[in-house]
């Protein structure tokens, strides 16, 4: 009995040694994990001279830029409103012309007879007006005299009217015959340029067939298109900067009016912006920025991009200090700084200046405000 107890005894003070061992070697490992961190944070290059800052994120109109043309207020087309050949054409594409300025001629052979013929008929009918009127004349006197009937006088009467009826007609068929020769000969009713020319000399011209366009000097406005998803978010009345490349310039326009009809082919509406500047050519390619609210986007100062070959990036800094090189998606100018459109978050802090002097794993000892 007293081998066993002893046998138990030994056995336990064993399990008890074993016990202390394995914790002395758990205290052991911790220590060694704790100095090999320690050791590796000495191991980092020190990077002084920086300067970091949390990213913020900021609040800034949102603008839409869409591409469109300068049109004028008054485009008109020049149709014909007779048939016949087109004799004469002096103007052409890009000719500016003034008010009253002969466009074309058409062949007025048939309206030149048709005029002469009414003229004649015209004459005959007051000559036989004339005839009437005196007749009647003298027939009235002998009416007053009793020389002759009441009935005899009323038939001169008749003709003396019938025969001013037939010159009243005469004389509108004429003047009709006159208008329609004036039609052989087409002139420009307002001043302008002319952009599109529809016919050739010899060509059959028949009422209501475009013939010229002519785009009015003056009154000038911008005309977009823009995408279906800020349809209800652009209003009349909003203040609109327009540049037109090719001059060079910016205007700032005023949105007039709004078309509500969605193209479906194109999935845009018509936007017309009015332009302080009249007298800007028609066709000539423009860009209006229209705002259309606020958004919400981070800005980075210039000097915080980094860029390595094709990747551009910048430097964070985490809670200890280490940096660390992280990519970026760059987006357009923001003012002083660049819109980060990924690859950061708001909160984080990146080096925003001395940059240069940064080094991926690198610890910052030294960030001054």
């Amino acid at each position: 009995m007293k081998e066993q107890w002893f046998g138990f005894h030994a056995t336990r003070k064993v399990s008890v040694l074993t016990f202390l061992f394995l914790m002395a070697a758990l205290g052991t490992m911790g220590a060694g994990c704790t100095e090999d961190q320690g050791k590796a944070d000495m191991e980092r290059t020190a990077v002084t001279g920086v300067s970091a800052a949390t990213v913020a994120p900021v609040k800034a109109p949102e603008v839409y830029e869409a591409m469109g043309t300068v049109r004028s207020d008054r485009t008109s087309v020049v149709a014909s409103r007779v048939m016949a050949a087109v004799t004469s054409l002096h103007v052409k594409e890009g000719d500016t012309v003034r008010a009253g300025q002969l466009l074309l001629t058409l062949d007025d052979t048939d309206a030149r007879q048709r005029a002469r013929a009414a003229t004649m008929a015209a004459h005959a009918a007051r000559q036989n007006k004339t005839l009437t009127e005196d007749t009647w004349k003298r027939y009235q006197g002998l009416f007053d005299q009793q020389a002759i009937s009441r009935q005899e006088m009323d038939q001169v009467r008749t003709s003396r009217d019938m025969a001013e009826a037939d010159y009243e007609r005469a004389m509108a068929m004429a003047e009709e015959a006159g208008t329609y020769l004036a039609f052989t000969r087409i002139v420009a009713a307002a001043p302008g340029v002319v952009i599109a020319k529809h016919i050739e000399i010899g060509s059959m011209a028949s009422p209501g067939m475009p013939l010229l366009t002519i785009e009015g000097i003056g009154d000038a406005y911008v005309e977009v298109h823009a995408d279906e998803g800020f349809s209800g978010r652009i209003r009349t009345g909003m203040g609109v900067e327009v540049t037109v490349d090719a001059l060079k310039k910016s205007f700032q326009g005023t949105v007039r009016e709004v078309l509500p009809d969605i193209d479906p082919r194109t999935r845009t509406f018509t936007v017309k912006i009015d332009m302080p500047e009249k007298s800007l050519r028609t066709g000539l390619f423009a860009r209006a920025r229209i705002p259309v609210g606020t958004r919400e986007f981070l800005v980075v100062p210039a000097g915080a991009i980094v860029r390595r070959g094709q990747l551009t990036g910048v430097y964070i800094v985490d809670d200890r200090g280490v940096i660390t090189y992280r990519l970026i998606r760059e987006g357009p100018a923001a003012g002083t700084g660049i819109e980060v459109l990924s690859g950061l978050s708001a909160g984080e802090r990146i080096i925003t200046q001395g940059a240069e002097k940064a080094v991926d794993g690198g610890i910052v000892t030294e960030s001054p405000e």
